[in-house]
């Protein structure tokens, strides 16, 4: 059995979609699934293979079982006899559409065919050039110009914060292997998915048909050209977004300068969303010397926009440099080679004052309450978070709405419940009465802490949508023996600043 080289020519041709459906039955009828695989390879084997590494799943897949010859033949880029998947494949249909090719008494794939799991337990297909199936800390590793990637860290995080309302409309721009238009198909009654490169548009075509997705049309282009003047109720994007000194690699070089492409990308999501609709996009930004990144990030929201951006990861000129030098493969190459390209990163750097790069996600939603008074929250938050967030984001908003339209005499009037799996903690030292501080902390979404008073503390614990927050202020003000009046006027801001991080919620909206 041979493996597929990752420096082998991309295939001119792809499989037809025609025969998605025969194949698609055949590999749920072998347990070719997210599930199957995980009992196959086991807990450590299968995280092996997300990262790259498949020597653990090749131990796991020498026995005779159909599964693990699918394995072998559709992940691990092996040739298998046969004899071993005659019974399970459409085998000469495959061959006939290209999905597989014959090497004598042995097949190879073509094609990279990874299952994955739906947001509602769906069993999908992520269909990708060979060897980019799975990703793993050495990148992609290739240097082939047109490549197609399939699923990664960056794809699931994007799929992870989208909002999930249904919609009319929805935009995946940069679409690569088809995972977020799949994501998409599932929620919007039309799908765009536009790519520079043709060959993502057909592996999206692919990934859709072999995962029984409704088809979704497919537009090559750059950016917003591809789509014209049409406007959406979601645009969803994960753009080639890496700041490089040259357009080398379809996948992730965009051929702009600096971060231009990102702003490019945000700047022009505005007017191609419907009212009420959401652009979201992973993106990369330079921190400039002598600038504040918040400042630089902020500039690229359009009118007529709110918007949430978190910063998830900051690394120096170097580190970037050598993170996408490994992506490319360009560690394997010739050392002087390779210390000329990792001098034309510097020189890149150098010329633009640039000291780091920062990744993180963007989120705009198009308002009319925006034009006037937009909410614009820039954040740098590195720690772990729970997936998916797509209710966390759509909450985000709906907060911020709430707070703009509510001045503070309407906020003492309005009930508000604790959010679930929020828990207080008393810091102090052991064995003192009095805790020198209380934190309320939330244990799902961003998994967000902040630090309260005592009237924060007890005004958060009796939450509980029965009293107004004027009723529970006039309380803690009896129970503390302090004026009532001074303190509903000091408490506003406090209940606004737990509202807007989602500790506490409108009873009258808190459970939609």
């Amino acid at each position: 059995m041979s493996q597929t080289s990752l420096s082998a020519p991309l295939p001119e041709s792809l499989p037809a979609a025609g025969s998605a459906a025969r194949l698609r039955e055949a590999l749920l009828a072998a347990a070719f699934t997210a599930d199957g695989l995980l009992d196959l390879l086991g807990a450590p084997a299968y995280s092996a293979l997300a990262r790259g590494e498949t020597v653990p799943a090749l131990r796991a897949t020498r026995g005779e079982e159909p599964l693990a010859a699918l394995v072998r033949l559709f992940l691990l880029q092996e040739s298998v006899p046969a004899a071993r998947v005659a019974g399970v494949l459409p085998v000469d249909v495959c061959v006939a559409d290209r999905w597989l090719v014959r090497e004598g008494e042995e097949l190879r794939a073509t094609v990279d065919v990874r299952p994955y799991g739906g947001d509602d337990g769906q069993d999908w297909f992520i269909v990708s050039d060979l060897g980019r199936a799975v990703g793993g800390a050495g990148g992609a590793g290739t240097r082939q110009e047109g490549v197609v990637l399939g699923v990664g860290g960056a794809s699931t995080t994007l799929a992870g914060i989208t909002v999930r309302t249904p919609v009319g409309s929805a935009l995946d721009l940069g679409t690569g292997s088809g995972i977020q238009a799949l994501h998409a198909a599932q929620h919007a009654v039309r799908v765009t998915a536009t790519d520079l490169n043709p060959r993502a548009l057909d592996f999206t075509r692919l990934t859709l048909a072999l995962s029984g997705a409704a088809e979704a049309e497919l537009a090559e282009g750059s950016l917003f050209e591809p789509v014209g003047e049409a406007t959406y109720d979601l645009i969803v994007s994960n753009p080639p977004f890496v700041i490089s000194p040259g357009a080398r690699l379809t996948y992730r070089d965009g051929g702009m300068g600096g971060d231009d492409l990102c702003r490019t990308l945000v700047q022009g999501a505005g007017e191609r969303l419907n009212e009420g609709g959401y652009a979201q996009f992973l993106a990369n930004w330079q921190h400039v010397e002598g600038e504040d990144w918040k400042d630089r990030v902020r500039s690229w929201v359009p009118r007529g926009c709110d918007a949430w951006i978190v910063q998830r990861e900051v690394q120096d000129v170097t580190q970037y440099a050598e993170l996408w030098l490994r992506d490319g493969g360009d560690h394997r190459s010739d050392p002087a080679e390779y210390a000329a390209r990792y001098e034309a990163w510097l020189d890149e750097f150098e010329a633009r004052r640039t000291v780091g790069v920062g990744f993180g996600w963007i989120t705009l939603r198009k308002s009319a309450a925006a034009r006037d008074e937009p909410s614009v929250l820039v954040e740098e938050w590195p720690h772990p978070v729970e997936q998916p967030l797509g209710e966390v984001v759509r909450q985000h908003f709906e907060l911020q709405d709430y707070l703009r339209a509510t001045d503070d005499a309407g906020l003492l009037a309005d009930h508000f419940v604790l959010a679930d799996e929020v828990v207080q903690e008393q810091i102090g030292a052991p064995g003192t009465e009095d805790p020198e501080y209380v934190v309320l902390r939330q244990h799902r979404g961003m998994r967000r802490a902040t630090r309260v008073d005592t009237v924060g503390a007890g005004f958060a614990g009796v939450s509980d949508g029965g009293l107004s927050a004027g009723q529970i202020l006039d309380a803690i003000a009896r129970l503390l023996g302090e004026d009532g009046v001074v303190l509903r006027d000091r408490t506003p801001e406090a209940i606004r600043g737990l509202v807007a991080e989602g500790f506490l919620l409108p009873a009258r909206g808190a459970g939609e």
